[in-house]
């Protein structure tokens, strides 16, 4: 009988489904009329074998899907994969085998001591509470779902955080719906030689700025000291004799002639535009640049009958043409940073409180983001939009995704688990060490990114071993990550823009300096914050799930039957009839936590499997297709080390998928099955995150950070600049990259340590800035959840694993990492480069 077969001893000591004591025959009770198969198969609609495919595997080894699967077509089993035709032991019994895939999608609990409580299988929790008071588990209720942190949510305050949600919905769309994208007109003109050119505007400004672009044959002004070639442009007030009416300011050809001008006025300084030379000025590619001229200092309105037009003259012995194109009304500074911080503010508020889940909140924040700037006549178009997507992140994360899910269905993760169990002896902190160790160490020659994709199942599978819990495992393996990307130009992406900048090549820093000065202050971070985590968590029941054993692999369960009967639909009879199946299963689970948790009857295990058991139970189940796989991760890792040769013309995103295309070819796995193992919510966070950072750097907040840092460095005197200017760039990049990606941070603060090196007033090296900027750009990555990219990745993954961690756990334990690892960078820094004078070449 079944029961007998679900004793103690024939389970793995880790969070798993257990099969309850049930009698073969009663399986039939739960399958609706519908889906009692007494007909032949060659009814059955052969959708009914994809379906069964899309299904988790767990699912498909629940004895529950018996008469299901032996109903389908195509094989005795209805299988459409050898490895799907085991699911039953050599005895013919019925008990499911627990040699779990990777992608099963179990649901767990998270969390340090009682902080981490099972928060993933919400629905299940929420039907226990309701059993406690006697409230029935009706059918619709498995179809509710219960929003992030809802369950704790009192009705009015749901009510409220939907009136909210739906008051900012409003808002954006009405501003979407009313506004215009904005229509770049570039005009062409050429500047004669020996003259000033004259463009006319055609509207005054509202503000008292006008924004320009100029594009030509430009230098970027970091080259200015190159050339002797300039342009200088600058905007001059005209009052005319007559009044022009609103279609005479309009009309494009109007001209103004010297004898209609009455009074003529400077506004501005000229802005001086260095020029490539005259002989190179037809092969070079066109390059534009962007200013704001301050028109403060006059009152233009008072000014009756007058306009203003731009004046540009160059240096050239001949005429020089450029594409020009105007703003009458600009984001000022003071209002674009008020309102990025409040989307900002407003993000974090979201994700903090759980409002919603942070996908749909950065997707509401970018919108946002996008309507403000169309408030201010400065809506992008859509194309501009993509643009602002870094699709080759994208690329590289989709790719390594799908090398990853199928990597995992050999049996790898699960075997490097036990592998690590043994020669760490089964001990807590030595397994934690050398996990970290291994991630520090792959950090070092992988992006972090693709560090966490593949250190997360091994963790996790370890975890699962020891009956660990996962979430403080791998806060502590993000946070090596992070560590370890620091060391080298290509483990993180702020190292990648800063090793590869023009000028930091120039002040000599390559593969060799900086890894020497990287590396150093890394490894005296990583012994402290290793000490640092002991201590927070030296209670070793902080590695332990706070609920007995049984209720956490009800919960598991319960969100595994509930997340497969979602993905399904009611389109079709057929499907119909699977996801009916799905919900009852679920539904009694739910009941049977409830009886649980209410009478407190459960058993406690004190089994614990011995290392032979576990390597048992956990071989390597397809040795073809790790033969596979290993070798496509081998040409993709080598891909990546050879990626800086010129003559490989292959970025990290399209190595890794070529990889991932190479990979389904000789795998020959089903594509519905792989696609749906991809975070999809993962991709889609990063790009509205992209977009949301784009916004906010049209809105001048990551200006004005840029700007409040330099003005503090010119502010002490000369012999503390170098001091000031380390403190200042390393603590705001580093808590400024806990809120804020990284990445863009990085490419608008290499821009002020450039500047503030070719400075002649400050003088200041440029290599303790660009280390400074290194280190806080990638330590603070450890502040928030969302801080880093890498951080987002392992989130996702761990909670496609049913292993879910809130943004305030992760920065109860991450923001005093920062804390301290920046204070020890600091005190290196110091001693390094203004006590030693360690500055390479200046």
């Amino acid at each position: 009988m079944w029961g007998k077969q679900s004793s103690d001893d024939e389970f793995v000591s880790r969070p798993r489904a257990r099969t309850r004591d049930r009698g073969v025959d009663d399986l039939d009770d739960d399958l609706p009329s519908s889906t009692r198969y007494t007909t032949s198969p060659s009814r059955l609609s052969t959708a009914m074998l994809d379906l069964w495919n899309d299904l988790p595997d767990h699912v498909k080894k629940d004895p529950t899907m018996v008469q299901l699967k032996a109903s389908l077509p195509g094989t005795s089993a209805g299988l459409s994969r050898p490895s799907e035709l085991s699911d039953v032991t050599e005895e013919g019994d019925l008990t499911p085998r627990l040699t779990f895939p990777d992608d099963l999608g179990e649901a767990g609990t998270g969390g340090k001591g009682k902080e981490f409580l099972s928060n993933v299988s919400v629905a299940a929790s929420l039907h226990a509470s309701r059993g406690k008071h006697g409230h029935s588990h009706g059918h619709e209720s498995l179809h509710h779902h219960v929003m992030p942190g809802e369950k704790s949510m009192r009705p009015w305050i749901r009510w409220v955080r939907m009136l909210l949600l739906l008051i900012t919905w409003t808002i954006f769309t009405w501003i979407l719906m009313t506004r215009r994208e904005r229509e770049q007109e570039n005009h062409q003109i050429s500047v004669p030689k020996n003259q000033i050119k004259s463009y006319l505007m055609h509207e005054m400004p509202t503000e008292n700025q006008v924004a320009v672009t100029i594009g030509g044959a430009l230098l970027p002004p970091a080259y200015g000291n190159l050339t002797e070639s300039f342009m200088e442009v600058w905007v001059e007030l005209i009052q005319t004799k007559m009044q022009l009416t609103e279609a005479q300011r309009s009309n494009v050809s109007l001209h103004i002639n010297k004898t209609d001008i009455l009074f003529t006025k400077n506004l501005t300084a000229p802005w001086r535009i260095p020029l490539v030379s005259a002989e190179s000025i037809d092969g070079v590619p066109k390059l534009e640049q962007d200013h704001e001229f301050n028109l403060d200092d006059f009152e233009i309105a008072s000014i009756p009958r007058s306009l203003l037009r731009l004046q540009m003259h160059t240096n050239l012995h001949i005429s020089f043409p450029v594409s020009i194109r105007y703003d009458t009304s600009p984001i000022t500074l003071e209002d674009g940073v008020v309102y990025a911080a409040v989307v900002l503010v407003g993000l974090y508020a979201m994700v903090i409180f759980e409002i919603v889940h942070r996908t749909l909140a950065a997707m509401i924040a970018s919108t946002m983001s996008v309507a403000i700037l169309a408030a201010f006549n400065e809506r992008p178009s859509m194309a501009e939009l993509v643009q602002w997507i870094d699709v080759e992140t994208l690329l590289l994360l989709f790719s390594m995704m799908v090398l990853v899910a199928i990597f995992s269905e050999t049996g790898i993760f699960d075997y490097m688990a036990v592998y690590a169990y043994k020669i760490t002896g089964g001990k807590i902190w030595p397994l934690i060490n050398t996990l970290c160790f291994f991630t520090v160490m792959l950090s070092m020659v992988l992006d972090n990114v693709t560090t966490v994709l593949l250190m997360t199942p091994v963790s996790i599978r370890l975890c699962e071993v020891m009956e660990l819990n996962p979430v403080p495992v791998l806060m502590s393996m993000i946070i090596y990550s992070n560590i370890g990307g620091a060391i080298t130009p290509v483990g993180d992406p702020p190292n990648v823009i800063l090793a590869s900048h023009k000028e930091v090549v120039k002040a000599g820093v390559d593969f060799g300096v900086f890894t020497l000065h990287m590396g150093i202050g890394t490894l005296i971070v990583f012994v402290v914050v290793n000490i640092q985590l002991r201590f927070t968590f030296r209670n070793v029941n902080d590695f332990r799930f706070a609920e007995p054993q049984e209720v956490q692999e009800l919960r598991h369960e319960i969100a595994i039957w509930q997340r497969a009967a979602a993905s399904l639909s009611s389109y079709s009879r057929d499907e119909d009839s699977v996801r009916e199946t799905l919900l009852k299963k679920a539904r009694r689970l739910v009941l049977e936590l409830q009886r649980k948790v209410v009478s407190g009857s459960v058993a406690v295990e004190d089994y614990k499997a011995t290392l032979e058991d576990l390597q048992a139970k956990y071989p390597i189940r397809n040795k073809m297709l790790l033969l596979k796989s290993g070798l496509t991760i081998l040409f993709v890792v080598v891909l990546f080390f050879l990626h800086s040769i010129p003559q490989l013309n292959l970025s990290l995103g399209w190595t890794a998928l070529l990889g991932a295309i190479l990979l389904l070819l000789l795998a020959d796995q089903d594509m519905e099955g792989v696609l749906a193992r991809v975070e999809w919510s993962t991709l889609l966070f990063f790009a509205a995150l992209f977009v949301l950072m784009e916004a906010l750097s049209r809105l001048k907040l990551i200006e004005w950070i840029g700007k409040q840092t330099e003005s503090l460095i010119l502010a002490v005197p000369k012999d503390y600049q170098l001091a000031m200017a380390i403190l200042l760039i390393l603590w705001v990049s580093a808590l400024a990259s806990s809120f804020v990606d990284n990445i863009p941070l990085t490419t608008m603060m290499v821009r002020i340590v450039v500047s503030l090196a070719q400075n002649e007033e400050l003088s200041l090296p440029l290599q303790p800035l660009v280390w400074a900027l290194a280190f806080g750009a990638c330590l603070g990555g450890n502040g928030t959840l969302i801080g880093s990219s890498s951080n987002v990745v392992c989130a996702g993954v761990a909670e496609q694993h049913g292993y879910r961690f809130t943004f305030v756990q992760f920065f109860k334990v991450g923001f005093p990492v920062v804390v301290v690892s920046v204070l020890t960078i600091t005190v290196y820094l110091m001693i390094a480069h203004v006590a030693l004078g360690w500055n390479g070449n200046v």
